[in-house]
């Protein structure tokens, strides 16, 4: 397996091809979003193991709606029954990134004891609410930055992982491996993504936000709302598509650069 190395530009036409992808059938691919979110949330609110469960399930379920992206994109028939598809064919690789993921988290999580005296590390065990005080002083904005910082080596291991395990069917890390080479040799492009999404989610409508709630002082909150609800649901099924569409790119068929550019 070989992952290409393409051109900064295509960071931002993986965004424009994958809300194209989306909008062949956005109904189908938008359920298959809100389940994958959905399943995570409830998962989420039962006590103890159900956060846990919910990381190491989430690549199988990712794999699941890249699938649907994939069938999509080649013609074929698109069904709910997608989902769950990767954890049934390969449960134990999927089960394994997620304990990667939950391992090297917590992990980071533990790190940023360094910064703000392990704040933040009580509160992700003990699932308790953050410490209002150490909210006031920084400490646990600056902890929470230094995780971001901590989380980049993992994300950029694991982007493509959940795929490469499902459709190549590679091992834990022989998928991690690749993954990391797949980003490393395009991280133009994927800056070029990331300041795509900053600008498409949050700049560009944070602007006209800011503009209608200077016309109108009085409907700020509901202008938000107006805007916010309707970019959630296209952007998140767009970006899952374009999650697609970069693997496409980067180690399948090269031929829908050109096809494209």
């Amino acid at each position: 397996m070989q992952a290409l190395k393409l051109p900064a530009a295509r960071g931002w036409q993986w965004l424009v091809l994958g809300y194209a992808l989306f909008r062949r059938q956005p109904a189908l691919i938008g359920l298959m979003v809100m389940s994958y979110w959905m399943v995570l949330l409830l998962l989420n609110a039962l006590p103890l193991i159900g956060p846990i469960a919910a990381i190491l399930l989430t690549p199988g379920l990712s794999a699941g709606v890249m699938s649907a992206c994939r069938n999509l994109d080649r013609g074929l028939p698109v069904s709910m029954g997608l989902f769950l598809q990767p954890l049934k064919e390969n449960p134990q690789t999927q089960l394994g990134l997620g304990a990667f993921y939950l391992g090297y988290t917590m992990l980071a999580v533990a790190m940023t004891s360094v910064v703000d005296g392990g704040d933040l590390w009580q509160a992700v065990v003990s699932a308790s609410p953050l410490d209002r005080q150490a909210l006031q002083e920084g400490s646990l904005f600056q902890a929470i930055l230094a995780l971001s910082m901590f989380m980049v080596p993992a994300i950029i291991v694991y982007w493509y992982a959940p795929v490469l395990v499902a459709w190549h069917r590679l091992s834990l890390a022989k998928a991690l491996f690749f993954s990391l080479v797949g980003c490393l040799r395009n991280w133009p492009a994927f800056l070029v993504y990331g300041l795509g999404l900053l600008a498409v989610g949050a700049l560009l409508p944070g602007l006209v936000v800011g503009v209608l709630g200077g016309l109108f002082p009085g409907a700020a909150s509901f202008f938000t709302s107006l805007i916010t609800l309707p970019l959630l649901m296209i952007l998140a099924p767009t970006m899952f598509a374009s999650f697609y569409v970069s693997y496409r790119e980067v180690f399948v068929m090269p031929e829908h650069i050109s096809e494209h550019a």
